[in-house]
């Protein structure tokens, strides 16, 4: 679509009440960011009450009508998804506003490919739209879904706001401190008891955006206006609370109070017991019905997992073993979860895997073929597999005749684990029961017994591939060596899940490659490079640090690399960097390597803290170079297993990213409004 143009979504799809909005953009040095809010409007084109606005602080709507899903791993762009149930939209509300802001106004024009694009309750694309003229713009409205004639329609508008988050929302009539840089004492009310905007505020009034062809209804002119209706005078109430654009302070669980057992062989009893499982067919069974029991009892995680699957926000009900007819033979899904709303039902059949087991791709052909007769909207598979964009894990055949569309979707333990994290340590549910309820199927998804534990096997090209880089016989278009990238990335996706939830921030691989380039392209290369220096690299973008971390597993000397690279200050002088940085690194290990980078191709000095503490000075070049930052790295030797061993590879690179992240960089400072670009950050040749 083009700016300023509209179009109605029946006329897209006959399933378009149920709507997912992506929002993508992408970086050239990888960590570029934005957040999407939403904001429904009345017909005067202002919010109904600051309770319309969601955003990272208000994520939800009560009703199911908004959701923000967050960000999802998409090759070269960051995609941040909305989920839209149309038929849950109160009807006073007449627009639906789709919008991102970067933060402490960052300029949009720092970033490439900002597009948006919109699914049906099918998952298929139905419209796209995409920004090309962003330059200093620090939030942009994407696009509105607005009533029309009983009708819900899109308008492309693009128009952008130099004032950031706080100017866009002040726009719709929110009031907003935009306090960004405050003290971290500083609180932010929760989403349920957000106020309302003062009453003696003086909001602008809301012109229409640029290029919108219809204009919300205004009294004739030259008609008079309604007589003025008396009202009873009253005490003017206390100021109502501002709305606070800093993200919400979380306070993670207190630890658990002494025990009371006698001895360590004592064990505190469980809900959900797994010590007992014995077979795979046990592990799947009880597996399933764990999750799927607690998923119906915990509203907020139920809707987690299925909304970005097209699942409308409703009433739902969960099965274990039910037996569906299909030729001959019955078959019975390990699972189906059913929602209903409005008197309709979203039912989708689950299948499930553990214990590094994988998926049949005739099996799940079976249930999809069974859906799609039935009239089934989903086929999910689950497994400690993690799913990769151009790389199935099952091929399935869709008959193209059938006018029913089924869609496959796929759930890694990983991700389960790390939605059940963000809800319980971060986010927070509405009971307090909930909240034990989700903790306890965290302790069955962490026991070792039950089979749930994530990606944890290189594949059986991870061995050859190792050999054959050690005896320098792997050569460049071996099949294996794309394996063995596809099971890194996979890796890196888990990586960055796990410790997503512990932080409770955004935490994404960034992925380069030239614009257009396609995912399997992508992986071939990256094999080829493999195959030609036996390193395998990737990056991490953790939300509010100052770069890029990078991790580079040489598989020819056994070592992995964690590092990272920070910008040199805008003022003072050298010396006060250097000492700085060595007052940061206090309590950093003391074999943190440590190499100033310099302008150009000139290499900077370098050495271990333990070296450099006493002697900061010894950072500075020699040379008159100019200093653009600080290259900061640890070393440890890989495992050399398929990581089923405490010293396995996949173990090695989980522990070398923990204790980067915990002992260097949580102690460097956050990342300043001028610096929203780092001096790069690909793993340094070593």
């Amino acid at each position: 679509m083009i700016k300023g143009a509209n179009v109605g979504l029946s006329a897209l799809s006959d399933n378009a009440e149920s709507i997912v909005v992506s929002l993508g953009w992408s970086s050239p040095d990888g960590d570029g960011d934005a957040d999407v809010s939403v904001l429904l409007l009345g017909e005067n084109g202002k919010v109904r009450s600051n309770e319309d606005f969601f955003f990272y602080n208000n994520p939800a709507a009560a009703d199911g009508s908004v959701q923000l899903l967050g960000q999802t791993p998409s090759e070269n762009v960051n995609e941040d998804r909305i989920q839209l149930d149309l038929s849950a939209v109160p009807t006073g509300v007449g627009r639906v506003v789709v919008s991102a802001s970067r933060h402490q106004r960052a300029e949009f024009g720092q970033l490439e490919n900002l597009r948006l694009t919109l699914c049906d309750a099918d998952g298929e694309g139905i419209l796209g739209f995409s920004i090309t003229d962003a330059k200093t713009e620090s939030a942009f409205v994407f696009g509105e879904i607005y009533r029309r004639e009983g009708e819900w329609k899109f308008r492309a508008v693009g128009q952008g706001y130099d004032t950031g988050l706080a100017g866009l929302a002040t726009d719709f009539g929110i009031e907003i401190d935009e306090d960004d840089d405050q003290e971290a004492d500083t609180l932010t009310p929760p989403a349920d008891t957000l106020a309302e905007p003062s009453g003696t505020s003086a909001a602008p009034e809301n012109s229409r955006m640029p290029g919108t062809a219809e204009t919300a209804a205004q009294p004739p002119a030259g008609k008079a206006s309604a007589p003025a209706v008396p009202v009873e005078t009253v005490t003017p109430a206390a100021p109502a609370r501002r709305l606070r654009t800093a993200k919400r302070k979380v306070t993670l669980p207190k630890e658990p109070k002494k025990s009371l057992a006698e001895n360590d062989t004592w064990r505190a009893a469980r809900l959900f017991p797994a010590a007992s499982l014995k077979s795979d067919r046990e592990r799947e069974a009880r597996a399933t019905s764990v999750l799927l029991s607690v998923m119906a009892q915990v509203p907020e995680f139920g809707r987690r997992l299925t909304a970005g699957f097209g699942a409308p926000s409703g009433r739902m009900e969960t099965f274990t073993e039910v037996s569906l007819p299909h030729g001959e033979t019955p078959k019975r899904p390990d699972g189906v979860i059913r929602v209903e709303r409005a008197g309709k039902l979203w039912t989708a059949l689950v299948e499930t895997k553990t214990n590094g087991n994988p998926l049949k791709g005739e099996q799940i052909q079976d249930y999809m073929n069974i859906a799609a007769r039935r009239g089934y909207e989903a086929v999910i598979t689950l497994s400690n597999d993690v799913a990769l964009e151009g790389s199935p894990l099952v091929n399935v055949k869709i008959d193209g005749r059938r006018k029913h569309k089924v869609a496959l979707r796929h759930l890694s333990w990983a991700e389960v684990a790390h939605q059940a994290h963000m809800l319980i340590r971060h986010e927070g549910v509405r009971q307090e029961p909930h909240a034990w309820l989700l903790q306890e199927f965290l302790h069955y998804l962490q026991h070792e017994n039950s089979g749930c534990h994530g990606f944890q096997n290189m594949g059986p090209a991870w061995v050859p591939v190792r050999k054959g880089i050690d005896e320098e016989t792997l050569c460049q278009g071996d099949e294996r060596a794309t394996q063995v990238v596809e099971s890194w990335e996979r890796l890196i996706r888990q990586v960055c899940l796990r410790l997503g939830g512990e932080l409770g921030d955004k935490v994404m691989p960034v992925q380069r490659a030239k614009r257009g380039t396609d995912p399997h392209s992508r992986r071939l290369e990256l094999a080829d490079r493999l195959c030609q220096d036996g390193r395998l690299n990737a990056e991490i973008r953790i939300d509010g640090t100052v770069g890029v971390l990078a991790v580079t597993a040489d598989l020819r000397t056994g070592r992995l690399r964690t590092s990272i690279e920070i910008p040199a200050p805008e003022q003072g002088y050298p010396l006060a960097w250097a000492k700085r940085l060595m007052k940061l690194l206090s309590e950093a290990p003391a074999d943190l390597h440590v190499q100033t980078l310099l302008d150009g191709t000139i290499a900077g000095p370098r050495g271990t803290l333990e070296k450099l503490r006493p002697e900061p000075g010894a950072l500075l070049p020699k040379e008159s170079a100019q200093i653009t930052g600080f290259r900061l790295s640890l070393s440890k030797s890989t495992g050399s297993t398929r990581g089923n061993a405490e010293s396995g590879f996949i173990r090695s690179v989980d522990a070398a990213v923990d204790h980067f992240h915990s002992t260097v960089v949580t102690h460097l400072p956050k990342p300043g409004p001028s610096r929203q670009k780092t001096t790069g950050a690909s793993p340094a040749p070593h």
